[in-house]
């Protein structure tokens, strides 16, 4: 990983698009710094578009996408796409999966909560469940005391027994039905949204994240930054990201917002 402040110059008028985690990337002890609301509105006002792509949940990403200076964003790991439409006065939202499947879904999930706190002792249902609508997360530091490394791994190991995919963040592991994840729903997005090949733009977008589930993202985009937290997953990430800022959280992003837009 190179430092963020070698990002070359000639690149720094190439990017259109920064696409954001925001736990631990944007946030910092679970909270916006202005710092970082700040960079979303400069990147804006500078005319990059802003995408967070989130494992957060349907209720919060309904907030965030009226309310934050973004262009759209992808929650729950890939299970949609919300983008508010300011002229229309108009949320549009974009599932990967029907209601019936969702509906379906939970079902199972349901059945896979009692066997994770069952199995790993510690672990709580996280306090956003009730606002997800696809997936369930299993919180290991957020409202409870931390977990070690083989607890996480656990609760990892129930979902993929269950047939379910699960994904490790900074907070919580995910787990949900299907064969979608945040690379996934950010092509159909840019596809639908943006009329953009994701593949065919990646060198004019930036990726900015911070854990395991952010991989398939940082392997892809060849201008993928990890704020300086990225550091303690790195022995558990199949690719890291290109670029590292010194910063850790929503300060390490506007550190490389002020690097991107010094153009």
């Amino acid at each position: 990983m190179k430092p963020i402040e070698d990002f070359p110059r000639d690149e720094k008028s190439r990017i259109r698009f920064v696409l954001t985690d925001i736990d631990d990337t944007l946030t910092v002890k679970g909270r916006l710094p202005a710092a970082a609301f700040g960079a979303m509105e400069a990147l804006q006002k500078s005319g990059i578009c802003v995408v967070p792509i989130t494992g957060r949940p349907a209720g919060w990403c309904d907030h965030i996408a009226r309310m934050w200076p973004v262009d759209a964003l992808v929650g729950e790991n890939g299970a949609f796409y919300f983008r508010y439409d300011d002229r229309a006065k108009r949320m549009i939202r974009r599932y990967w999966k029907s209601e019936t499947e969702r509906t379906a879904d939970r079902d199972r999930l349901d059945a896979i909560r009692k066997r994770v706190l069952d199995a790993v002792p510690g672990c709580a249902v996280a306090a956003d469940q009730a606002y997800r609508e696809a997936d369930l997360a299993i919180d290991f530091c957020e409202d409870v005391p931390p977990l070690p490394p083989s607890s996480i791994k656990a609760i990892q190991a129930v979902f993929e027994a269950a047939g379910a995919t699960a994904k490790i963040s900074s907070i919580h592991v995910n787990g949900w039905f299907g064969d979608y994840d945040k690379l996934s729903m950010s092509r159909l997005l840019f596809r639908e949204v943006f009329n953009q090949d994701l593949h065919a733009i990646r060198s004019q977008a930036i990726f900015c994240g911070d854990s395991p589930n952010d991989a398939p993202m940082f392997e892809f985009f060849p201008h993928a930054v990890g704020v300086a937290n990225v550091r303690s997953f790195a022995d558990d990430l199949k690719s890291l990201p290109a670029w590292v800022t010194r910063a850790e959280g929503g300060y390490g992003f506007a550190e490389m917002v002020n690097i991107i837009l010094d153009r």
